[in-house]
């Protein structure tokens, strides 16, 4: 099974600091320290250099060099990514720009009577859209497996304003699946992250780059069993503080859970084949079992 653990880069001490020099430096001075903790990252945290590099040289057939600098260039973009969640949350939108590709169907979404799925990944940076998509009809609540977020969320409080997104945390005892299934019945919208599973848990295959990986199988097949429309949707850094936002209807066969699979893994293709450096997850994503 892929080696994920359940939680990403980064620890509430590395928080801590970055908010601090936010809130004293400003965002330009994050960003430098970044590139210095990004070369760290890049030289001394092999398997993860290691995972990143095939994921460049194997995925997207680039040279060997390339695949070195676009290695670090995924780290500090990833880095990005969390000093902008801080900065924006914390009161600094106005730092950035954001722009909207298919809007207009998550509004949908929102007054359907009925609930709302809306699957994402482990790329961009989803979590932003909260702050410039609105105010909708209904609660958005996102399905999280990060454990880090326990220790990080206090911290992120002190600083951020009221999120408008719910986080339903995933849980060994599995009384997330009751949380669930209250968003759905109170007809909100669920969001999941559909790339990664943990083990004892049922999977699907679908080919992501030419090659089978495993996926949980959970969000495809309650998605697939609802009569309400499916969303795939990003949230993708772009130069010069400029966030985009892709929101797209999916196509599959009504409780074919394998084939609304297949239209995701597609989708996550052609977002990478545009911003292939923001590519997440930091293990073994096609290793076999």
């Amino acid at each position: 099974m892929a080696e994920w653990e359940g939680k990403s880069k980064g620890t509430a001490t590395g928080y801590k600091i970055f908010i601090i020099l936010i809130q004293k430096a400003g965002i330009g001075a994050a960003y430098f320290l970044l590139a210095f903790v990004s070369f760290y990252y890049f030289l001394f945290n092999t398997k993860q250099t290691r995972v990143i590099y095939n994921y460049f040289r194997q995925k997207h057939k680039q040279t060997v060099f390339r695949s070195l600098m676009n290695t670090y260039r995924n780290n500090y973009i990833f880095g990005q990514t969390l000093i902008d969640k801080v900065a924006i949350a914390a009161g600094l939108e106005n730092k950035y720009t954001y722009e909207f590709d298919g809007i207009e169907n998550i509004h949908q979404l929102a007054k359907d009577e009925s609930a709302g799925i809306m699957i994402s990944a482990h790329v961009g940076n989803f979590e932003l859209a909260q702050h410039f998509m609105g105010e909708f009809d209904k609660k958005i609540h996102l399905v999280t497996t990060d454990e880090e977020r326990v220790a990080i969320k206090s911290l992120l409080d002190s600083v951020m304003a009221k999120p408008n997104v719910e986080f339903v945390i995933v849980k060994d005892d599995m009384s997330h699946i009751f949380d669930i299934h209250n968003v759905i019945e109170n007809q909100q919208i669920i969001c999941f992250t559909g790339d990664r599973y943990f083990p004892e848990t049922k999977t699907l295959e679908a080919e992501l780059f030419g090659e089978k990986a495993k996926f949980p199988a959970g969000p495809f097949l309650l998605s697939s069993r609802l009569n309400t429309p499916v969303l795939f949707v990003y949230v993708m850094r772009e130069r010069n503080r400029h966030y985009h936002l892709y929101a797209r209807k999916a196509e599959f066969k009504n409780r074919d859970a394998q084939s609304l699979l297949e239209n995701y893994t597609k989708s996550i293709e052609k977002i990478l084949e545009k911003y292939p450096l923001q590519w997440f997850n930091y293990y073994d994503f096609w290793k076999k079992d």
